[in-house]
């Protein structure tokens, strides 16, 4: 039976908590690793004939977001949380930072990002400069099981693609809850599992189920509800997801080759595997992306 007792959201500091699994953590930083990643993105820019030196986050966006359906998503996911100007927001799981700089911009939020990968936050902070918006984000190397941040210190949090690297959801969801006020909205827009069977990989996110923990969206909301959230509605993406990498594939092959700037600089390698296999899975019914959003009690 799932212990639905309230947990203690009080003063102790994130390495007096669940300790995280460093292995798994070195594997999933590693995968998402390139030591180049800021110089390969401004190439990128160069040939879509943008300027690096006068860049605004929307010339960013096809290679900021880093999660199904793109800016797109983002935009309609913002509009389904519905945060308000002036906040402090957490973004868990930044990447390069894009989400964090679509709030920021879009929405007049204040927003620290945390993220395994190095490269990412360096990468993250760059951009940041160079679309001026230095000032609004920043960004911290940290693990997701240890937030580096003291109890109630967001206004709100959320995560874009993140939890199929975490196995421990429950401690993740206990450190949100631990860095939030009462009252606040935590967002989440993971891809779950959607039925039983095999996952085929390389995926984006892991190229091996070793570093791979696509759960239900029934495992997310009782892990959820234990660490102090309640619910405030859910919204399946799968239909939306479909579509849109029926697109993709559409004008991929129209064109021949991808465009310049895009998601597969992050991919780094076995770009149309890690895409083939996770529309394979979609398609096959055995995943989809999903709205949660819940609201600290």
């Amino acid at each position: 039976m799932r212990n639905m007792e309230r947990p203690n959201h009080g003063t102790r500091t994130p390495a007096e908590g669940r300790p995280a699994n460093r292995a798994i953590e070195q594997q999933v930083a590693q995968h998402y690793a390139r030591t180049d990643l800021e110089q390969a993105i401004l190439d990128a820019l160069v040939a879509s004939s943008k300027d690096p030196a006068k860049l605004t986050p929307a010339d960013l966006a096809p290679v900021d977001e880093f999660h199904t359906g793109g800016r797109q998503a983002t935009i309609d996911f913002a509009e389904q949380i519905g945060f308000m100007p002036g906040m402090h927001l957490l973004d868990v799981g930044c990447g390069i930072g894009g989400a964090a700089r679509f709030f920021a911009a879009e929405r007049g939020c204040r927003v620290t990002g945390v993220d395994l990968t190095q490269e990412y936050i360096e990468t993250a902070d760059a951009l940041a400069r160079r679309v001026g918006l230095a000032a609004r984000v920043s960004y911290r190397q940290a693990s997701a099981l240890a937030l580096p941040f003291d109890p109630g210190t967001f206004d709100g949090a959320y995560m874009m693609h993140v939890g199929m690297n975490i196995e421990d959801k429950a401690a993740l969801f206990a450190e949100v809850r631990r860095v939030l006020k009462a009252g606040s909205t935590f967002a989440i827009f993971d891809v779950m599992r959607s039925g039983p069977g095999e996952l085929r990989f390389p995926l984006h996110w892991a190229a091996t189920s070793e570093t791979s923990f696509v759960v239900s969206a029934a495992e997310y909301r009782s892990a959820l509800e234990a660490a102090g959230f309640a619910s405030v509605k859910e919204r399946d993406r799968g239909d939306f997801a479909r579509a849109f990498f029926r697109e993709v594939v559409a004008r991929a092959a129209e064109a021949g080759r991808p465009p310049p700037l895009g998601i597969h600089i992050l991919m780094k390698t076995d770009v149309p595997q890690k895409l083939a296999s996770y529309v394979s899975n979609l398609e096959a019914g055995l995943i989809a992306p999903v709205e949660l959003i819940y609201r600290a009690r």
